[in-house]
This record gives C-alpha cells, sequence and structure tokens, in this order.
C-alpha cells in the first residue's frame, strides 16, 4: 500500500502532508527546482520493492504458524529448530512481596549500567531507584578477562558505596548479560562468545558469574550474582511485577528478541526436570527464524557484505532480526535509494558518495564517529514524521546524512521507501508475537485468547518510531480478529530489563514466589 493510500486511512498517517512551511526558507540543503519528473524512471522499483515486502494477511498467517512450529520443534530438542528455545532457569517470578536493597548490573555494549532498587513489599512497591551508566575504555574492550571485570567491578563498588547506601547484608545482584551464553544455572552461565565489538581473552568457555563473582571478591566486595539474565527474561520480569497478566516480552531496539512463559511439560527436552512452580521463561532468540519471509535483493545484498560472512550474513542466521530490528533497517532502505538512484536516476545525475558507503555491521562500530552513519533508523523515523508541504525535514536528513540534493518528487519517493521498509518490518514483528501467543493456546485453551493478556514491549525502535508501532498493532489485531485481539493488550514497558534484574535478585534471594 502505498503512502497516499494509508494517508487516505488514516489520517494521521505519514502520507497526510499537512500544511506547515518552514519559516526558515531554505535551510542547509539547496532546495531543488529540478522536474518532477526526476523520480519516474525509479517508480517501477519502487512497485517492485512494495510487491517483494508485501504482507498480506496469508504471508503474515504462514509466519505466525511457522513460529509457532518452529517454538514447538526447539522445545522437543536442542537444535530442532532455527530457535534456540533457551532455557532461563527462571521459574519464580516476582510477586510484589520483595522486600530489601538489590542491585542490577546490565551489560549489554560499550556502556553498562549499574542500579540499585529499594523493595518495601506489597504496600510500598518500589521505593527507590538509583542508576549510573558508566562508559568502558576502548582499551578493555581487547583486554583480559580479569580487567574488563575488575574494571566492572570497582565502577560496582564506587557506586553501592556512593551515600553509604550500602546494604548491611552481602548484597544480591541481578546481571543482564547481552551476549552470546549457555546458561547452565539461574546464577551461571558460560560464555559462547564475545560480540558487539568485544575481543576480551581468556572468558570464552568460562562462567562468567564466576568472572564477575572473582573480580568482586578481588576488589573486596561483599556482593554475589543470585540471577543471570538476558534483557528480554529481565523485561517479562520487570512488567510482571505491576502486571500479573504479563505472559510475553519483546525487545525491538538495535537487535531484537521474546521470550514467554511456558509450562514445564511442554518442554520434552527437560525430561521430567519441573520445578515447584511448574513453570519457566523460555528465551527464544528469535532473530534467526527464518521461514516464511519476504525478502527482497537487498536482503540478500546486506547479508552478504556483513562482517561475519557465513554467519551473521548466512541467510539462515538472524534474518529476522535483520527484517525487523533498528540496526538494519536504515540499512535497507538506503541500499534500496542508491538502487533507484543508479538505476532510475532518482535523485538526478548526482550520485552522493555518502549514498553508496557500504553496510557497517555492529551497535559498536554503527556508534564510532569515524565512521559515516548515512540512513540509520533514527533518520528514516525522522523523515515519516515530516509533516511540511514540501517535505523540509526529509530534504535536510537527505542532504545532511547522505548528501543528496532532492526535489519533492524525490522525496515522496523517499518516503515512499522508507514506509514500504517500515511497514513489512513491524507487521512481521506482529506475526512473530501472535505466533508465540498461537502456540501457548494450543496447548492450554484460553490461557491467552480467553482472558486479558500481556504483551511487554521495550527498545529504542518499538518506543521511538510511531509508525513501527502502529504496523505491529494493526498485523496482530488482522490475526487475531477483533473479538481476540482485544484481550491482547501491547503495553511498553520502558527500561524494564533494569528493575527487572533486580527483582529476579529479590526473588532468587530468600523472597522465591511461584509463577
Amino acid at each position: 500500500m502505498s503512502v497516499t493510500a494509508i494517508a487516505t486511512a488514516t489520517p494521521s498517517a505519514i502520507g497526510s502532508f499537512r500544511t506547515r512551511r518552514s519559516t526558515n526558507g531554505v535551510s542547509r540543503f539547496k532546495m531543488s527546482v529540478r522536474s518532477g519528473s526526476v523520480s519516474m524512471a525509479a517508480a517501477p522499483m519502487l512497485t517492485k520493492l512494495q510487491q517483494d515486502c508485501a504482507t498480506p494477511l496469508p504471508v503474515l498467517r504462514n509466519v505466525a504458524a511457522s513460529m509457532s512450529d518452529d517454538i514447538r520443534a526447539g522445545l522437543a530438542v536442542d537444535g530442532g529448530s532455527d530457535l534456540k528455545m533457551i532455557l532461563s532457569y527462571v521459574d519464580s517470578l516476582p510477586t510484589g512481596d520483595e522486600k530489601g536493597l538489590f542491585y542490577a548490573l546490565d551489560l549489554g555494549g560499550t556502556n553498562f549500567r549499574v542500579l540499585r532498587v529499594e523493595l518495601g513489599g506489597k504496600d510500598k512497591r518500589v521505593i527507590a531507584i538509583e542508576s549510573d551508566q558508566v562508559s568502558i575504555p576502548q582499551e578493555l574492550m581487547s583486554a583480559t578477562s580479569e580487567e574488563l571485570f575488575d574494571f566492572i567491578a570497582s565502577a560496582l563498588a564506587n557506586f553501592a558505596h556512593k551515600d553509604g547506601n550500602f546494604p548491611g547484608k552481602k548484597g544480591e545482584i541481578g546481571f543482564t548479560f547481552s551476549f552470546p551464553v549457555k546458561q547452565t544455572s539461574i546464577d551461571s552461565g558460560i560464555l559462547i562468545k564475545w560480540t558487539k565489538g568485544f575481543a576480551v581473552s581468556g572468558t570464552a568457555g568460562k562462567d562468567v558469574v564466576a568472572c564477575l563473582n572473582e573480580a568482586m571478591d578481588r576488589k573486596g566486595i561483599d556482593m554475589r550474582v543470585s540471577a543471570l539474565v538476558n534483557d528480554t527474561v529481565a523485561t517479562l520480569a520487570g512488567a510482571r511485577y505491576w502486571d500479573d497478566d504479563v505472559m510475553v516480552a519483546v525487545i525491538l531496539g538495535t537487535g531484537t528478541n521474546a521470550c514467554y512463559v511456558e509450562r514445564m511439560d511442554c518442554i520434552p527436552k527437560l525430561q521430567g526436570e519441573f520445578s515447584p512452580s511448574g513453570k519457566t521463561i523460555v528465551n527464544l532468540e528469535w532473530g534467526a527464524f527464518s521461514k516464511g519471509l519476504p525478502l527482497t535483493e537487498f536482503d540478500r545484498d546486506m547479508d552478504a557484505a556483513s562482517i561475519n560472512p557465513g554467519e551473521q550474513a548466512n541467510s539462515s542466521f538472524n534474518i529476522f532480526e535483520k527484517t525487523i530490528s533498528g540496526m538494519y533497517l536504515g540499512e535497507i532502505a538506503r541500499r534500496a535509494l542508491l538502487h533507484m538512484a543508479e538505476e532510475g536516476s532518482l535523485f538526478g545525475k548526482s550520485m552522493p558518495e555518502k549514498l553508496s558507503m557500504p553496510f557497517v555491521l555492529g551497535p559498536y562500530l554503527f556508534r564510532n564517529p569515524t565512521i559515516p552513519n548515512c540512513c540509520r533508523t533514527p533518520d528514516l523515523s525522522t523523515m515519516q514524521q515530516d509533516g511540511t508541504e514540501d517535505l523540509h525535514t526529509v530534504g535536510s536528513v537527505l542532504y545532511n546524512v547522505a548528501g543528496v540534493e532532492s526535489n519533492l518528487s524525490s522525496r515522496k519517493t523517499v518516503l515512499e521507501v522508507c514506509d514500504t521498509v517500515v511497514k513489512r518490518a513491524a507487521r512481521l514483528a506482529g506475526a512473530g508475537i501472535v505466533g508465540i501467543l498461537q502456540k501457548i493456546e494450543k496447548d492450554t485453551k484460553d490461557a491467552i485468547f480467553g482472558k486479558r493478556t500481556v504483551v511487554a514491549m521495550d527498545g529504542g525502535l518499538y518506543e521511538r518510531y510511531p509508525q513501527y508501532r502502529r504496523y505491529l498493532k494493526e498485523a496482530v489485531a488482522e490475526l487475531l480478529g477483533p473479538e481476540t485481539s482485544q484481550n491482547i493488550v501491547i503495553e511498553h514497558s520502558k527500561d524494564g530489563s533494569g528493575i527487572g534484574a533486580a527483582l529476579l535478585a529479590a526473588t532468587n534471594s530468600k523472597y522465591g514466589r511461584n509463577l
């Protein structure tokens, strides 16, 4: 569906260009007076992109059903599907009865956060939250394991002793560790490999909780990790603390993932090892899902140009993540626009060098100021919020970020490309959510669709991209129908992973409660 068509159906959509001219006249970019026919040659290319990215209801149904099938196969045996279906060992979630002072450490990139959460039970709930963010020096990203964890332990000690608020008893930490690990218990996990620009020696194959606990011992810190989780599991825990109806959590930011509460008797690979609650949280690692996805030549080209050929570049590895998450949407759009510029003269005879910039994979490199950030996902969002009659904001972004001079016709085409890429992404994410819900419902009738069920969402892409949120919710409603979809609440849980990790530290200390 074109931007114009969407605007007709929904007045607030991006195609509804309100009359609001720039008060500054010509901004930093040159207002082109070239003929509006410049982008006409690119029209067939735009049509093909829209056709290749189309997500009609039959496609979404197939994706949802395939997601359900892959979940079952992954629960049956390790390696049974594209989905890893990792057991989190979280079989108790916060209830609101938790009391005391607990900490969270969130390590997932070049910055890490430390939080202190004071819990007051059902009457007072969260009494206070304090947090600090610490940047990891670049040299430590390729240092030894001891050097990195000693730095983290020192920062944690400084934070814990700030204002004299160090707990009287041994401090309990919820450790959110967003790197590939093979979890072996609620408080242990073996690092498979470092990612995101880290190349720390001496950690792969070791228990990351032990590495941190040993560093705290070296620094004389009376604290220990009582829960090791990833950000998605922590988000579910944080949201469940406030709402007992939360069953699923999804992260949609630079990357993406999902988890949900599962009955242990529905996990054959557990082989009868059940906890008293009979339930646990399962981490899908759904970025690897690959079945039934509508792909374009630009998706395949982006795969081939990825930094890890044969791994993350492989079309069967993380292709779902590459079609729905914030790291990649801008790059897909850039490749489509470059093709239209080269083959369809979208921007006239000029061919800006920045628009030809090779794709750079990875959030660390993506933030490197020495690397041009052409067509980032935030730029797509900025352009799609443009309500000026002449699409002044679109022109500014194209010029300032990509060095492109444009006229109104080409700017409209750019918006069509952005909308096409983002609409596909959001609707596929919605289908993935429905696949999880349908799997749970099939095993336990009316457990999901017969009552209010909450899907907790977090991540910058979902939070800051209005069109993405709208398209995702529309897809869920289309798949479930008007009656059933009324019971499904898709709710933003801002920073749920931070408090969630601290809450899991409390739950797995002496305040354990059943799911």
